[in-house]
């Protein structure tokens, strides 16, 4: 399959490919993180970013290269989360601005839009760091473009752009120290890596990665909201879905692609999917019965399943009310029962269930803030991973989004209290970030693998306690870890001590270790409150 250029349809596998590839091997990115703390999830992350732009390629009727690198862009916005998550939506809206106007992508092209991609990406990060992935594709970019010079065949110039970025990916250490000392290379790296190694898959003949089935529409789990007041008219009545199973001998791959010409000349919203084993089908037309007329020369037709959308908007239109907004809402993200119940308390508007390993993306964010009633909506991310997902949560949202920064869940609680409704939306905003620079965090979980770091030589299941910036405590008991941990955090100016106790503690032992610590510090104000949350024993707030 290799070639001078790719098409659109070779581009539309390519990245279906790289986004399996890293699928198949995101714990192993996930390995990578330097902090052996249990939320370390760079290709996690990363994996559902890509999941997210393959949806958005999967609902694209055509193989043209626009159509296709723009769903890419689009889809890797909506699904970005995570710094990495965010950092690789980044390069994949830098890259697809170069190639959105081709026909074809050639290795000239392909490394023009790399640059691009890096670009972009670097753009994006208030202080970039070298050492990351951000060094990963500069460098990389940097000498795709005298390679395309050389070499126009865009399998090899793609292999031995990825032969840079190893080379590269192996120094990261050197410029990281923190890297260095954990013994790792740069995750993200690495994830971009196994994206691109997907992609030259598809180049040389290797299409294992390829599950063209996919996600074809929407994201599992998540709650669909209608804007009521953007209801359009309905230009094609019935939405007309089916398989096609027991293919004709005669059926060619040609045919499936003739099939979806014409379901494209009857409708849109065309999905023609698959193989001479089976073909997924779904239209959005006026006349079904043209659409399964044609099938049926290919094989037989099964799961017929057909909508009437006129209905349907009709309804919809219907239960449309005016919008009435409040000045101002809120939306806090937490994991834990007892952390939800205490945003809930605070009266936030909307409390999005995510945090350590479930990031939510930029487009869970902004639909948790469409459905706030307000004009502005503050949001409390409550995990430094959260941050930059949030911010990009504002380009697609119909709100105006104001992030506060906060990176634990007591900066949030902190910024939820601080929060009146009466002050304008500037007055709140230096108000809350005034109030959570008063708050000192910390919280105690567990090794997930050995390593040194921090002065500290780490067994995998070692109690360890994180301070504001490092780990500061290690053991076996995780209560005399806490006391380690709150110790590096309090002074002489400290008058609260709250300790917000997970799913795997008591009550009865949250307040035994509330009641030494209120001993041990008697000028300050100790309490405990249930949180609920996974993988963190204890997570200490000291104000």
């Amino acid at each position: 399959m290799s070639g001078k250029s790719i098409t659109g349809a070779q581009f539309r596998k390519m990245v279906i490919s790289g986004a399996n590839y890293l699928e198949n091997n995101k714990d192993y990115v996930d390995s990578l993180n330097v902090y052996p703390v249990p939320d370390g999830d760079t290709g996690t992350n990363m994996s559902l970013t890509m999941r997210s732009a393959i949806r958005e390629v999967n609902m694209v009727t055509t193989n043209n290269l626009d159509d296709v690198a723009d769903a890419v862009s689009k889809g890797a916005l909506k699904g970005a989360r995570g710094n990495s998550g965010v950092i690789l939506s980044q390069i994949l809206k830098g890259f697809s601005s170069v190639i959105v106007s081709e026909k074809n992508i050639t290795s000239k092209l392909f490394a023009k839009a790399l640059k691009e991609g890096a670009n972009v990406a670097y753009k994006a990060v208030t202080v970039p760091k070298e050492g990351t992935i951000l060094t990963v594709i500069r460098v990389m970019a940097d000498e795709s473009l005298k390679i395309a010079k050389k070499e126009d065949d865009v399998a090899e110039f793609l292999k031995q752009t990825i032969d840079v970025g190893e080379e590269v990916l192996k120094m990261t250490p050197d410029l990281l120290p923190v890297l260095k000392k954990a013994g790792v290379v740069d995750a993200g790296g690495r994830g971009l890596l196994v994206i691109l190694s997907g992609f030259l898959k598809v180049l040389t003949g290797d299409e294992s990665e390829l599950n063209l089935e996919g996600d074809v529409v929407g994201a599992e789990g998540h709650e669909e909201s209608v804007d009521y007041n953007d209801l359009a008219d309905i230009e094609y009545a019935y939405c007309t879905e089916f398989f096609i199973i027991n293919i004709n001998k005669k059926t060619t791959e040609a045919d499936i692609d003739m099939l979806r010409e014409k379901l494209m000349g009857i409708g849109d919203s065309v999905i023609c999917l698959g193989d001479l084993n089976l073909i997924k089908v779904h239209v959005h037309t006026n006349d079904p019965g043209v659409a399964i007329s044609n099938a049926l020369k290919l094989g037989e037709v099964n799961g017929v399943k057909i909508e009437n959308m006129l209905e349907q908007n009709r309804q919809l239109k219907n239960q449309a009310q005016p919008e009435e907004l409040k000045p101002i809402g809120t939306v806090a993200i937490c994991v834990g029962e007892g952390m939800v119940t205490l945003f809930n308390d605070l009266n936030v508007d909307h409390v999005i269930e995510g945090g350590q390993t479930m990031n939510p993306s930029a487009e869970d964010i902004a639909r948790a803030c469409d459905q706030v009633k307000a004009e502005t909506v503050f949001v409390f991310p409550n995990n430094k991973n959260i941050i930059p997902a949030a911010e990009l949560a504002n380009d697609l949202s119909k709100r105006n989004i104001v992030v506060i920064p906060t990176k634990s869940v007591p900066e949030g609680i902190s910024a939820a209290i601080h929060l009146n409704p009466e002050m304008g939306v500037d007055e709140n905003k230096a108000e809350i970030l005034d109030a959570i620079a008063g708050v000192t965090t910390g919280s105690v979980t567990y090794a997930v693998k050995s390593t040194n770091i921090d002065g500290f030589k780490l067994k995998e299941g070692d109690i360890i306690g994180l301070g504001t910036k490092s780990i500061v405590s290690q053991g076996k008991d995780i209560n005399v870890v806490c006391e380690e941990t709150v110790a590096t955090l309090v002074n002489d100016d400290s008058i609260n001590l709250t300790i917000f106790y997970g799913k795997d503690v008591q009550e009865a032992e949250a307040e035994a270790l509330c009641e030494k610590l209120a001993e041990k510090y008697p000028d300050i104000e100790v309490s405990s409150h249930f949180g609920g949350q996974p993988l963190y024993y204890y997570l200490i707030s000291v104000e």
